[in-house]
């Protein structure tokens, strides 16, 4: 999003640009611990998958082949995330002016459209089963099930809640928690299966875990659209921003006030401030400016001042 300009009618203006950006160091480090919790998850998530379709085939359950599908989903949305996270932390260049932030929001897309596809298959696969239900072993599908539980618990764990800004990190948070769930609820079919015999409850267990699965997707992909598509992040306050730049020594009028994401975590704004001539030095009014927008979770800011003459 380029910066906007004044039509012919508008009033000749001062332009000072200001940008603030996360500190280098303060990224690196970040990048570090995500890369340490994608690398984790992927090997844990990978092997529990495996897991779980081996003994879902061998034994007689699909709600538990169906976490096996979804787990297999997160490992797929782990390595998109994973990628986009190391791509959106190269330098801008000439061409990408902005640097490749962006590709964290394209993974948390792509994360969704997966997410949805494995509920579809796990609900229809559930339904069959359903409608034609097979002698269940519940004994081993309850321990892969446990496993699932703790393995996705852990893999949560392990981005911590100082990520949750960031939607693609969040994404993958919300799959494993999700998966966590999934796996609880294919303990407890395998549990009362066990117990009663009555084996239709796996099929019935796969569908709800289908239903849950397509939720979250929907939330995910909803979200990401929201920013693919320029809106206010959410997080962001428009009003309450219009009103710290409002409230600033001298500052008359805002417009022209935009804000978007630059990523998943970095979030841009461009705005025009009119104030009156001599009524505070500009490069304190745009430090002033920036130290407020930072306060508000806006790492980027471009404006421009404008005289007002009364």
């Amino acid at each position: 999003m380029g910066a906007h300009h004044h039509s012919s009618g508008d009033p000749v203006c001062h332009p000072a640009v200001t940008i603030q950006r996360l500190p280098h160091q303060v990224q690196h480090v970040h990048s570090l611990g995500s890369a340490a919790a994608f690398r984790w998850s992927v090997l844990l998530n990978s092997g529990l998958s495996g897991l779980q379709l081996v003994i879902g085939f061998g034994f007689g359950s699909m709600a538990l082949v169906g976490d096996a599908v979804h787990n297999l989903g997160d490992v797929a949305g782990l390595l998109l995330g994973w990628g986009a996270e190391r791509l959106s932390s190269r330098p801008p260049n000439k061409f990408f002016t902005y640097g490749f932030g962006r590709s964290t929001q394209l993974a948390s897309l792509l994360n969704a459209v997966l997410i949805l596809m494995a509920a579809s298959v796990v609900f229809v696969e559930g339904l069959q089963r359903l409608l034609e239900p097979v002698t269940l072993q519940s004994g081993p599908v309850a321990w892969a099930a446990a496993a699932g539980v703790v393995v996705n618990l852990l893999s949560a764990r392990l981005f911590g809640d100082p990520h949750q800004h960031d939607l693609n990190r969040r994404a993958a948070v919300v799959h494993l928690l999700t998966d966590a769930a999934v796996s609880a609820a294919v303990l407890l079919s395998a549990l009362v299966v066990g117990l009663t015999g009555w084996n239709r409850l796996d099929g019935l267990t796969a569908m709800a875990v289908g239903l849950a699965v397509a939720w979250s997707g929907w939330q995910i992909l909803r979200e990401a659209l929201i920013v693919a598509l320029d809106a206010v992040p959410p997080g962001v306050n428009l009003e309450a921003v219009s009103l710290a730049l409002n409230g600033l020594p001298g500052v008359v009028e805002v417009h022209h006030l935009h804000v978007w994401a630059m990523s998943t975590s970095q979030n841009a704004l461009t705005v025009h401030l009119r104030r009156r001539l001599g009524s505070t030095d500009d490069m304190q009014l745009l430090h002033e400016a920036k130290h407020r927008l930072a306060e508000l979770g806006i790492a980027h800011s471009t404006l421009q001042l404008e005289p007002f003459v009364d």
